[in-house]
């Protein structure tokens, strides 16, 4: 049966819908990391890039797939160009035209990191004759929310009108915010359970470490991440730190037992968008939609509407980091490759942070979001924890010991990351002290911010 006709298969029981996990579970041997990193196009003025026009996403996507083999994907037959896909990774946007690249799962960081600067030199020709800049921050530094296009994706049009009745900066989460994120491997339920708990836990932590958000319409705001302020106030159904995943048996079942019970936006049949949005997909799962029954395509793409900081799908997904340059592009996911995928690693890491709580990290959010490293966790300031998990990365990294063609280690992917937190600072009080208050905005964010 192909993949298209086996996704349409009707939900025959409940523990169908641990299929998607189960399937993912891979020997160690068999561990990937994919990166997928978000960036902000600016016209050189300052102004979003818009998804359409002479100087637009569009004609940035037509030179890609005419000049570097890229093909591009619809959502249905004659609809809009979405995304590109090449081999195993692919080029997506998201609602404010931010473009993404969605890396094929690599052996290693160094591999991760080639693919990602050759991705920006694919980009660097057709961004010069449009006179594009590519900005690596979690929220965008110059734009109203009025300013940006909407990409028609059909899911879009649906989030944008139910999710700013769950949340005041929802649209802001959509249009304004950037991230890069790591995806890894599990082998079990139980390596799963490691993982995800101990993410979890550092989630506020690395977060801290890549607070990279510190304008806001063209002004310093005296935060250091406003991105992780908008994600406070988004949709608490489908959003935060996942408080069942802290105490007792963390299973597959359990996690599908939160998944049900998240309100839907809307199922597709064939090229038609049906919206259902508010109806959990317990219910539709019992009692179907206006003749429709649940499928496996529906479960899949519901498993991609909820929002934790740590996501579980066919990866496990870290996902509270802003968006970054290509130095710290590379380093999330190193950082998080040496603690996850090494044994002694994920022990340390597992020691060191067993007393930070649920509410630890939850009364923790605010303040990272002003001030990121100098901000406190469960007593203690965010660049002693940052510290910790760095040695233990590194330690990690060292015994991996995956080697580059010069015989180099994936920790050189950590030196700026170091760099930063032995100093106690982000990349947002990096920025903050490069911009002159009397010198030009615009320019000054335009030559620190770049991808």
């Amino acid at each position: 049966m192909a993949a298209d006709e086996s996704d349409q298969r009707p939900i025959g029981g409940r523990d169908e819908l641990l299929e998607p996990f189960h399937a993912a579970e891979k020997p160690r041997s068999h561990w990937r990391i994919g990166t997928e990193a978000e960036k902000f196009g600016v016209l050189r003025d300052g102004r979003p890039l818009p998804y359409e026009g002479e100087r637009s996403v569009l004609a940035v996507f037509e030179s890609l797939v005419e000049h570097h083999g890229w093909f591009a994907e619809r959502e249905f037959e004659g609809g809009d160009i979405v995304s590109l896909r090449r081999g195993g990774a692919s080029i997506t946007l998201e609602p404010g035209a931010q473009l993404e690249l969605s890396g094929a799962p690599q052996e290693t960081v160094h591999q991760t990191c080639a693919e990602f600067r050759a991705h920006m030199a694919e980009l660097a020709d057709i961004s010069e004759e449009l006179d594009i800049a590519w900005l690596g921050i979690g929220f965008h530094p110059f734009a109203r929310r009025e300013d940006l296009p909407w990409v028609p994706k059909l899911r879009y049009r649906i989030m944008r009108d139910y999710l700013p009745t769950r949340g005041g900066m929802a649209i802001d989460m959509m249009q304004r915010t950037a991230t890069v994120q790591a995806n890894l491997d599990y082998a079990s339920e139980a390596d799963m359970a490691r993982k995800v708990r101990l993410a979890l836990r550092l989630s506020p932590i690395v977060t801290a470490m890549f607070a990279n958000s510190p304008f806001v319409e063209g002004r310093v705001t005296g935060e250091r991440s406003h991105r992780t302020r908008v994600w406070l106030d988004v949709d608490p159904d489908r959003s935060g730190l996942l408080p069942f995943a802290w105490e007792g048996e963390l299973t597959y079942a359990r996690y599908v037992e939160y998944a049900l019970d998240v309100p839907m936006f809307l199922i597709k049949r064939g090229g038609e968008i049906l919206q259902n949005t508010g109806q959990t997909f317990r219910t539709f799962l019992e009692d179907g939609w206006e003749g429709h029954r649940a499928t496996h395509a529906d479960w899949e793409m519901h498993l991609n509407t909820v929002f934790p900081e740590v996501r579980l799908k066919k990866t496990i997904e870290v996902r509270g980091a802003d968006s970054q340059d290509t130095a710290l592009v590379c380093a999330l996911p190193a950082l998080w490759k040496g603690v996850l995928y090494d044994d002694d690693a994920m022990e340390a890491a597992i020691r060191v942070t067993e007393r930070i709580s649920y509410d630890d990290a939850e009364r923790s959010r605010v303040g990272i979001a002003e001030r990121a490293l100098r901000a406190r966790l469960a007593g203690r300031e965010l660049a002693a924890w940052a510290g910790d998990l760095l040695d233990i990365s590194e330690a990690g990294l060292a015994r991996i010991s995956n080697l580059n063609s010069h015989g180099k280690d994936e920790r050189i992917h950590l030196a700026k990351l170091r760099s930063l937190v032995s100093e106690a600072k982000s990349p947002a009080d990096a920025l903050v002290e490069a911009v002159d208050p009397e010198g030009d905005f615009l320019e000054q964010v335009l030559d620190w911010a770049h991808v």
